[in-house]
């Protein structure tokens, strides 16, 4: 199944809307859906570089068998078939992008990214899984005088590394997919990895192993040392194998280790927490300040469930307790999606037949 196109937004603008949703995992993605049928517009933020939270990036190929009416479901086609459920309805993606403030306004809200971007919006919704994902750093000394310059834990701007000799370090979905998307414009990309087995989808390891049988891509088996280089600037990557030490020019690099998980700012938002999570209501799930809601594996209640499908029963209620919040004025008058013959031709595209 394809991956429906996302609406993106460039860093660094101004915007208005309904909501701002923090996360787009499963939980995030559906709650776009759940908004969108009572006609509240959101954009959604998320520090990764694609949609799907966990789903994505953890376990796209481990399959899901958890979710109501899909006997089994891979992690990417779970995220595809969310991201083709929400296209009508809009939202606007700001991807690499982390929230970093939360400021209380006359209207509402505003919410501030790291790279600058500012979203004003009635509410706020927390979906972001177990926290903000952080990169792991690799252990390689003398490593921080080059991170920011020459170094990198994501693709922020593809065309930053246009014409350049790139390394890229890891093994697994992300190291393979950025090998493979940013060849055609590198000048040259060589990928390494200590062992030669990856972790990534088998069809990205055929494509990587196709641009090296070509000779359009280099393959290094071994571990990385050390780095070379002034001011910042990275000039090689010293690696090591069974035949012994060498040095791989480049001018840039980008490592992909993996991930590990923190509440991030969201923990400076004056939030009530349990544990690190969010303590929420069970009617609406609403936190302790009116207007900001919490759902998905950072909600704290009694019970709780982490699964996906608590979450998405979580984003129904939530979009409830919204709906008041965006249209202050309005008496919320649901409607099954069975019976709502303009859901229906929002959602579909085409009108019920009577």
């Amino acid at each position: 199944m394809g991956v429906t196109s996302v609406q993106s937004a460039a860093p660094g603008e101004s915007h208005t809307t309904d909501a701002v949703i923090i996360g787009a995992g499963p939980c995030g993605l559906f709650a776009v859906f759940e908004l969108g049928l009572l006609g509240i517009k959101a954009h959604v933020i998320d520090i990764q570089d694609k949609p799907g939270g966990q789903c994505a990036e953890l376990y796209p190929e481990k399959p899901i068998l958890d979710i109501p009416g899909i006997p089994v479901v891979t992690g990417a086609d779970l995220v595809s078939r969310l991201m083709e459920q929400i296209a009508p309805f809009g939202a606007v993606f700001h991807l690499n992008e982390m929230a970093d403030s939360l400021d209380q306004t006359s209207a509402g809200w505003r919410i501030t990214t790291d790279l600058g971007t500012t979203i004003d919006a009635k509410v706020i919704v927390i979906a972001a899984g177990g926290g903000s994902f952080t990169p792991k750093k690799p252990p390689i000394p003398g490593i921080d005088a080059y991170e920011g310059t020459s170094v990198f834990y994501a693709v922020r701007k593809r065309d930053a590394f246009a014409g350049k000799r790139l390394v890229i370090a890891g093994g697994g979905d992300s190291a393979l997919d950025w090998t493979i998307n940013l060849e055609p414009i590198a000048e040259r990309i060589t990928l390494i990895h200590r062992r030669d087995e990856f972790r990534g989808a088998p069809e990205s390891v055929e494509r990587m192993r196709a641009l090296v049988e070509a000779g359009r891509i280099d393959l290094k088996i071994a571990q990385i040392k050390g780095l070379e280089g002034d001011d910042g600037m990275i000039a090689g990557v010293t690696v090591e194998n069974d035949d012994g030490a060498s040095v791989i020019p480049c001018e840039a690099m980008i490592a992909f280790y993996g991930l590990t998980m923190k509440l991030g700012p969201i923990a400076d938002f004056g939030l009530n927490l349990h544990e690190n999570r969010i303590a929420v209501d069970t009617e609406k799930f609403e936190t302790s300040t009116p207007g900001i809601f919490c759902i998905g594996d950072m909600a704290h209640y009694p019970g709780k469930l982490k699964l996906i499908l608590s979450g998405f029963h979580e984003s129904a209620l939530m979009s409830h307790g919204a709906f008041h919040f965006v249209f202050p004025d309005k008496k919320l008058k649901f409607q099954h999606t069975t019976s709502a013959k303009e859901l229906q031709q929002t959602v579909t595209g085409s009108a019920p037949a009577d």
